[in-house]
């Protein structure tokens, strides 16, 4: 990747809506070499998709946790299972493999709070090999950015 790649990622980060014609503009490039470069982009596994970004609250999804999550034993078969189970939980958005003592962090959205009591008595202490977790509430968002911090360039 090259400053102009890196343009290109910065400018689809903070609008992936932009037209081809707008970001090659914004990027100085003629539109179809960036075409062409965004596509590269796309080929080379770098940009995964394009999405939107859902207000939660404005969405009825008011309540997020983090769930912490220790498994009873950490062997390929356990650890397995449970990213596979985690796969089918809806009201998980993310799922993180962490260092530590914990083993993995779930990112959870909920309607109510009685609604995040019955996914966990209901679905996540069914979820087989999970040995302890710990819920921490989110008050509030600080900061969220959809764009990931510059790298450096290699000389």
């Amino acid at each position: 990747m090259d400053r102009i790649d890196l343009n290109i990622l910065k400018e689809l980060q903070q609008n992936a809506r932009i037209t081809n014609q707008e970001l090659s503009e914004r990027v100085n490039l003629s539109p179809t070499p960036c075409l062409r470069r965004v596509k590269m982009l796309e080929d080379a596994g770098i940009i995964k998709g394009y999405s939107a970004v859902v207000d939660p609250d404005a969405y009825g999804l008011p309540v997020m946790a983090f769930v912490t999550v220790r498994l009873e034993r950490q062997t390929d078969a356990e650890i397995i299972s449970f990213e596979k189970a985690v796969m089918d939980l809806d009201e998980v958005v993310a799922c993180y493999l962490m260092s530590g003592r914990q083993d993995y962090m779930l990112q959870v959205f909920a309607h109510s709070l009685k609604d995040y009591e019955n996914f966990v008595r209901n679905k996540l202490t069914h979820v087989s090999g999970l040995g302890e977790m710990e819920t921490h509430f989110a008050f509030g968002q600080v900061k969220r950015s959809m764009s990931l911090p510059k790298v450096n360039m290699q000389p």
